[in-house]
């Protein structure tokens, strides 16, 4: 049976409004939460926000990319921005792969489609988005506090075939250590996520590994995606959206 509720007694239900640390899942999180909340945070380890930490600690420009949302090809959305696209596979020179873009030049502009981070940065209007992992947990968490009480942890999932959200362990982990660094009011979903993550800190990579995302890289070759994306506090980089494209900043 569906059960309708009014605007208002769905907002209170559902927003977690009565806490300053807020979490909650894909499309429909950022929907719901960015309108309410100081600065919202992407957390998409395998593969989006890794890739974009790497990537803007070494000074390149990310543009997050979605056909569906901007209604061009992102060849014709690159020409607007000048810059390069990266590749759909992720052995290409630039892709969306920790490993390719471990190198990238500094100020490489890159257009990085992602059906996940790219499509849920691209949805969170005028509040402040940082891009969060594993890597930069700690800075992101202080970068955040800086913007307001108000922090949303939006971890992105996956897709399953049929294009539904499948929550991912590996987005729960990354969600749960920022909000491990973090002081204020937390919501039940976001204890649970920082739960999660002080259950396997000392064995992340393994996590990784074994979990579902993690089994299907290392599956394809990718495992040292996997690597890179598990190293935990390695980054002081905080990657935030400005104008459209992440750009680095530093940690304080």
């Amino acid at each position: 049976m569906t059960t309708w509720y009014s605007h208002s007694l769905f907002q209170i239900m559902f927003t977690q409004s009565e806490f300053d640390i807020r979490l909650e899942w894909g499309e429909h999180g950022v929907n719901l939460l960015a309108p309410v909340s100081d600065v919202v945070i992407i957390v998409d380890v395998l593969s989006f926000t890794t890739s974009v930490e790497i990537a803007t600690h070494r000074r390149a420009t990310v543009f997050p990319f979605d056909a569906e949302i901007m209604g061009v090809t992102p060849t014709e959305f690159a020409g607007s921005v000048e810059a390069q696209v990266a590749g759909k596979e992720r052995k290409a020179r630039f892709s969306l792969s920790p490993v390719a873009l471990s190198k990238i030049p500094e100020g490489t502009r890159l257009v990085l489609p992602s059906p996940n981070g790219s499509r849920l940065s691209l949805r969170t209007g005028r509040t402040p988005t940082l891009a969060g992992c594993l890597r930069n947990a700690e800075a992101v968490a202080k970068a955040a506090q800086r913007y307001g009480r108000r922090i949303t942890l939006i971890p992105a999932g996956e897709r399953w075939p049929d294009d539904s959200l499948r929550p991912s362990l590996e987005d729960w982990i990354g969600a749960g250590a920022i909000i491990h660094h973090l002081g204020g009011n937390t919501s039940p979903e976001a204890r649970a996520a920082a739960s999660v993550f002080d259950s396997v800190y000392n064995h992340l990579e393994d996590t990784l590994v074994q979990c579902g995302s993690g089994k299907e890289l290392v599956e394809q070759g990718f495992q040292e995606d996997v690597r890179l994306a598990s190293v935990l506090n390695l980054s002081d980089c905080v990657p935030v959206l400005t104008g459209g494209a992440f750009i680095a900043q530093r940690g304080a």
